[in-house]
Formats: structure tokens, C-alpha cells, sequence
């Protein structure tokens, strides 16, 4: 028997593995069928939420068209068309990384851990972790709740920090697991919880369009950072290339600076209210130096 030398069985392996991963690109699907698959989430204000028509729109929407109208020239394609998944918090991982969804298209906050199972897009947004409750309610720390029932959403960085510091400080809290945010935010609202851990720009976003935006208080203090990005499927360096490209295109020619200014600092439907949330210096910053990075330090 011919022995082959494990350095060119390596070699061999290697070149395998990348001619399957080419041969993979959500690229080539998408040359071969003439459609995109985009993830949306049904109540993510002002990043992808449901109008009053139904139909998903927002900034992280409208940043990814604009990744769908740079595929149709990297691809030399006049038209891509475009269908729509409606994603959770719990389902829009598992549903790119298996090929169902090709981006996802919503508030989705880049971390190492995630990305063991996908991969991100450059930064659009920084946020960060606080709490939304009643005025009434008189809470301004995590000390106030303890003993008490509290609740986050299912899928989220926010419910697993949530979990962990429970733990850790011995805060004998409650958590309850919501479906999605309007969910979460009925919670409160209607006093089965004492306040609603998420970021602050989507607690905003419900507070603005609740019956009544005064009646309720975001925390002051910021517990984590949260970077988003568009969700993209891992091990296609080619597909990342081509989205990430289209990103950075965006943050280059100021349209995303426009589409920030559209969604986060003016009315918007379906109620015409405005978050007036000016751009902060840690996504100026992303802007300028565009990066996929999961590590909160790279964003202070």
C-alpha cells in the first residue's frame, strides 16, 4: 500500500473544503434561482416590525434592500426577488445557519458565542441593556427587584445576561420568557411583571407607541453593550464579502447616515411618532471604522 504524506492529505482536504464551501455560497443559490431570502421580525421598532398593512419595514430592512440592490450588480442580475420569513429572537439563528433564511434582517446583537453559528454583518447600531417599567412602579435598580417576577424575551443576549446576574447576585427574581417584545411589553403593562429587560432603542420604540407614553420610565443606567448587525450564515466568505461590502458601500456614501435619520430621529409609522434618538458617538465610531467585531470594548 502507498502511504500519502499527511501534509498533502491536509493539502488535499483543504482544497476540497473550499471548492464545497464556493460551491455553496448562497451566491450561487441565488444566481440559480433569481431569489434572496430575508428574515424580518414582526415587532422590532424601528429596525423591522410589521406596518399597518403587514408588510416588514424599518432601518435594518431598508439596509438590507440595499444590500439586495448591490447583489443584482455584483451578480449582473437585473432582478433578485425578494421573499420574506417572519424570524423570532429564538428562530433567526438556527434559520440562517440551516439555510432557510439568507440574512437576517432586524436587532440582532453580535456576540462571540453567536458567532460559533453564524456570522455578522459590519455594525449598524450600538445599544445597550436597561430596563422599561411602569412610573408607578417606583424601581430604578436591579436591587429593586428582588423577589419579584420580571421579564425579557426568548433568544436574547438580554434574557441570558438577565438569567446569569439573577444567579450571581441572589436576586431570587421571577424571569419570564416572552415570545417577542410586544409580548414582553404586555407584561408589564398589564402587572404580571415589574419591568422589561432589553435594549434601550426597542423599550423606546414600544414606549413611544404605547396608549400612553408617559406613564412609563427607562432606566438611566445601562447594564451591557450591545452591538447589531445583520445575521449572515457562517463558512460563505463569499457571501460575507459581497453583504459586508454592500454595508460598508452604505456607511461610505452617508446612505446609511440617511436611513438612520429617517427611522430614529422622524416620525414613522404606523402612529408617526418619533423616537428622537440622535446618533451616538459609539456608532459614529462603527461608521467610520466599519467592524463585525462581537467585543463591547471596540465600541467605547
Amino acid at each position: 500500500m502507498k502511504l500519502v504524506p499527511l501534509a498533502l492529505v491536509a493539502a488535499v482536504m483543504a482544497v476540497g473544503m473550499t471548492t464545497a464551501q464556493a460551491a455553496d455560497s448562497r451566491l450561487d443559490k441565488i444566481k440559480s434561482t433569481g431569489e434572496i431570502t430575508l428574515g424580518f421580525r414582526e415587532s422590532s421598532i424601528p429596525f423591522s416590525y410589521l406596518d399597518d398593512n403587514q408588510k416588514p419595514i424599518g432601518y435594518s430592512m431598508d439596509i438590507c434592500y440595499g444590500v439586495v440592490d448591490a447583489l443584482k450588480k455584483d451578480l449582473k442580475m437585473p432582478a433578485i426577488k425578494v421573499k420574506l420569513v417572519s424570524v423570532t429572537s429564538s428562530t433567526r439563528i438556527p434559520l440562517v445557519a440551516n439555510g432557510t433564511v439568507d440574512i437576517s434582517c432586524g436587532s440582532a446583537t453580535n456576540n462571540a458565542a453567536r458567532q460559533q453559528q453564524v456570522s455578522f454583518a459590519p455594525t449598524t447600531f450600538v445599544t445597550a441593556t436597561r430596563f422599561v417599567a411602569l412610573k408607578k412602579s417606583k424601581v430604578n435598580d436591579l436591587s429593586d427587584f428582588k423577589g419579584k417576577t420580571v421579564v425579557s424575551t426568548s433568544g436574547t443576549t438580554n434574557l441570558k445576561w438577565l438569567t446569569e446576574t439573577n444567579a450571581k447576585d441572589h436576586l431570587d427574581m421571577r424571569i419570564i420568557p416572552a415570545k417577542d417584545h410586544s409580548e414582553a411589553f404586555l407584561t408589564v403593562s398589564s402587572g404580571r411583571a415589574a419591568a422589561f429587560f432589553m435594549d434601550d432603542i426597542l423599550l423606546a420604540g414600544l414606549v413611544a407607541n404605547s396608549h400612553d407614553p408617559a406613564a412609563w420610565m427607562i432606566s438611566k443606567k445601562a447594564y451591557t453593550i450591545e452591538p447589531y448587525g445583520l445575521i449572515e450564515p457562517k463558512g460563505d466568505p463569499q457571501f460575507k464579502t459581497a453583504v459586508d461590502d454592500a454595508v460598508k458601500a452604505m456607511m461610505k456614501d452617508g446612505k446609511l447616515a440617511t436611513l438612520y435619520t429617517k427611522w430614529f430621529t422622524k416620525p414613522i409609522p404606523p402612529k408617526n411618532v418619533n423616537l428622537h434618538w440622535p446618533m451616538t458617538p459609539e456608532l459614529k465610531k462603527a461608521i467610520e471604522h466599519p467592524t463585525d467585531s462581537p467585543d463591547p470594548e471596540v465600541y467605547k
